[in-house]
């Protein structure tokens, strides 16, 4: 570590996707189409990111989560095999698209661009073996990327503090699949929705990890109020550090009014020709019923807060790019100048984002990240990016102190995952939860092989009911018919699967189906609940 520097930044990427993996339906789920999106948008560009600035020499670090259900997603043989044919299927819709545009030179040129996009995305899948761990687990390796583990589904933990049992086997099964999927045991842990209540510290550290991460006020209003804000990790308790997300950068890119992706040079997200163009043309690259889609190919730019949208020029765009990434770095540096100044101590800032506002959501986002590190590394050599476990060393001290349950998301203490919208849900995964550590307790000591297996599936229907990405959807109101059937197949299969142990009466066959329906954390065991 450089003594010169008068800051340091943590930028964190948090990326995770609800378990959509929906086998051999017809029609097909239309939302397994978010695993490709995200693969296609976000996770590909990244690694082309992260490549380019591996060979122009530039010393990045980067934070990244990955949640269990994702990852899942990545190595399933039949979710690659679609994401493969949807990438075959959009250069052939833009190998149509070069044909038809040729009316109009700016249209051509755009998909001249995206069949470029959708080729150079193939190429570098099928280089990675079709597997996109491998590609991120490399710049692990290498001292690039710190990769957090998450809790096993994604679930949000206060609301389950009443069962011990079921957030430890969250916590638990998600340090397993971490060691599964990536080879080494994590370090840090990213609590879903930035969930902590007190007394979570012990069960993160039972398992190993040293950190995790908050929003804003949970820092800001502990006890005792922490000397330097949220510019240090503070200690909660059994060794274990909280980091606190600094909102001034975090506005910079999240704020719809204020952020950049709102730039009105950058791409359109809401026009797609999946929507635009005649239905004839179309519909072989949309969903099979006919239900329009997305197809990732998008002629506008955002233009102004008017339903007239003008042409997308990416070379207008590359300069907005050039511009933020700039001012970002120029913000960070007067940060951490300001706070020197005022506390004699380099602050760490700490930016938290959802992966999937890179790419998917705002499309220019992954060559922000380049250009920004880019600008790090080259321009200036006041603060640099850094790894938390990094931080721990770093400072002459840590305060310790003791902080409240909160949240990030609206009003930060679990609005969005408990109100009107969603309050039915929790009544069914409470009686599962407290079922699942009873029936753990009574069969601990079986050694019936399909009594085992019963209580692993029951396990897996659990965690998956437990997700925070139902509630959240039932809140926001999107697909919500969707993620009301999610909660209602979980809580039925757990029932189902609970009755064949209290009646002793397995049905094999049935059981397997089951099983093969959500074929999910193979290294669960029942005994995780107790």
């Amino acid at each position: 570590m450089h003594s010169s520097k008068i800051g340091y930044h943590i930028f964190l990427l948090h990326a995770h996707l609800p378990y959509v993996r929906h086998k051999d339906y017809v029609p097909e789920f239309l939302e397994e189409n978010w695993l490709n999106e995200a693969i296609s948008e976000t996770y590909l560009p990244l690694l082309k990111a992260f490549r380019t600035l591996r060979s122009e020499g530039v010393n990045f670090k980067i934070t990244m989560s990955f949640s269990p259900t994702l990852l899942s997603m990545l190595r399933d043989d039949y979710l690659k095999g679609k994401f493969l044919k949807y990438l075959d299927s959009l250069i052939d819709l833009a190998n149509k698209e070069v044909k038809r545009t040729t009316y109009d030179l700016h249209l051509n040129y755009l998909s001249r661009y995206y069949l470029k996009f959708f080729e150079e995305n193939k190429s570098l899948y099928m280089d990675l073996n079709q597997d996109i761990i491998s590609g991120f687990l490399e710049f692990q390796k290498e001292g690039y990327l710190e990769i957090l583990a998450s809790s096993a589904s994604h679930a949000y933990l206060p609301l389950l503090e009443s069962e011990p049992g079921t957030v430890k086997a969250q916590i638990k099964i998600g340090r397993k699949a971490h060691k599964e999927f990536w080879g080494y045991e994590p370090r840090g842990i990213w609590l879903p929705e930035c969930g902590y209540y007190p007394g979570l510290e012990s069960l993160v550290s039972d398992e190993g990890f040293r950190y995790f991460f908050v929003d804003s006020h949970a820092i800001l209003h502990s006890l005792p109020r922490p000397k330097f804000g949220i510019y240090a990790p503070v200690e909660v308790g059994s060794g274990v550090f909280a980091f606190g997300r600094e909102p001034e950068s975090s506005a910079q890119i999240w704020s719809p009014s204020e952020g950049y992706p709102g730039d009105y040079r950058y791409r359109e997200y809401y026009r797609d020709i999946g929507y635009d163009l005649d239905f004839a043309y179309i519909h072989p690259y949309i969903h099979s019923s006919g239900i329009r889609r997305n197809t990732g190919i998008k002629y506008h730019r955002i233009t102004g807060k008017t339903d007239y949208k003008d042409y997308y020029h990416p070379d207008w765009a590359l300069e907005a790019v050039a511009n933020h990434a700039e001012d970002f770095l120029r913000s960070r540096v007067a940060q951490a100048e300001k706070v020197v100044r005022e506390e004699s101590q380099p602050p760490i800032v700490v930016s938290p984002y959802d992966a999937e506002l890179f790419g998917h959501w705002w499309f220019e986002g992954p060559k922000f990240i380049e250009f920004l590190f880019k600008k790090m590394h080259f321009d200036q050599d006041k603060i640099s990016s850094i790894h938390p476990m990094q931080v721990i060393g770093l400072l002459p001290r840590i305060q310790s102190v003791e902080m409240e349950m909160s949240s990030w998301g609206e009003s930060g203490y679990s609005d969005v995952w408990l109100n009107s919208s969603n309050d039915w849900i929790y009544r069914h995964i409470m009686e599962c939860s407290i079922s699942m550590e009873e029936m753990a307790n009574k069969y601990a000591h079986t050694d019936n092989e399909n009594y085992r297996r019963i209580l692993n599936q029951m396990g897996r229907e659990l965690l998956l009911v437990q997700s925070s990405d139902w509630p959240f959807i039932m809140k926001a109101g999107t697909m919500v018919d969707y993620a009301v059937k999610r909660v209602k197949v979980h809580v039925n299969l757990f029932l189902e699967l609970k009755s064949m142990l209290t009646e002793e009466s397995v049905n094999e066959v049935r059981l397997k189906e089951i099983e093969e329906e959500n074929p999910i954390y193979p290294e669960l065991r029942f005994e995780d609940f107790v």
